[in-house]
């Protein structure tokens, strides 16, 4: 009843996640009101969604989900909000994210960034050598998830409280009816 008429091709998927058909705003628009009707107080749901904002700065890309559910829950946080917090991190951003948290965690190391291990890093190096990269990155990624972490929350709690607020007066039932 609720299928398409006509099933989606796996390349017809693949450009529909990497780019929304009716747009980026249309789809920020739609998580926003996913967010907003979740269970839960809006600190329950920021702290949620921060979690996920800050697992997807760690370099372990199949494990987001997991580090993302554990914060969320060490801070009382939704799960499922932590879940959907990940989307922070994706192929538009991964590139800038892991830029960024090797350049910091270098520097954090007091290392120099490898630049000839970096031009040549192909995936032989790093199965021979994975901590010259994923040491620094992860020292980094504290860093810059602890920010994001803080960054998330606050406008997340924000628009949460007053997206629930407006919900509420929304749905009440008006006084001055007929009282019984």
């Amino acid at each position: 009843m609720f299928r398409r008429r006509y099933k989606l091709t796996l390349r017809d998927r693949v450009r529909d996640a990497l780019w929304p058909r009716a747009g980026w705003v249309r789809a920020g628009r739609y998580i926003g009101h996913r967010i907003g009707r979740l269970p839960g107080t809006p600190y329950k749901i920021a702290a949620g969604f921060a979690s996920g904002a800050a697992a997807s700065m760690t370099p372990f890309i199949g494990l987001h989900f997991v580090i993302a559910a554990a914060l969320a829950w060490a801070v009382r946080g939704n799960v499922f909000a932590s879940a959907v917090g990940t989307v922070v991190g994706n192929p538009w951003t991964f590139p800038a994210i892991w830029y960024l948290t090797y350049r910091l965690g270098c520097a954090l190391m007091a290392r120099t960034p490898g630049e000839a291990a970096v031009a040549e890093l192909t995936l032989a190096y790093l199965r021979d050598r994975p901590w010259d990269i994923l040491l620094p990155m992860t020292a980094g990624s504290v860093i810059v998830g602890a920010a994001v972490w803080i960054a998330a929350f606050a406008a997340v709690h924000s628009v949460v409280g007053a997206y629930q607020a407006r919900r509420r007066r929304r749905i009440r039932p008006q006084d001055g009816g007929v009282s019984g």
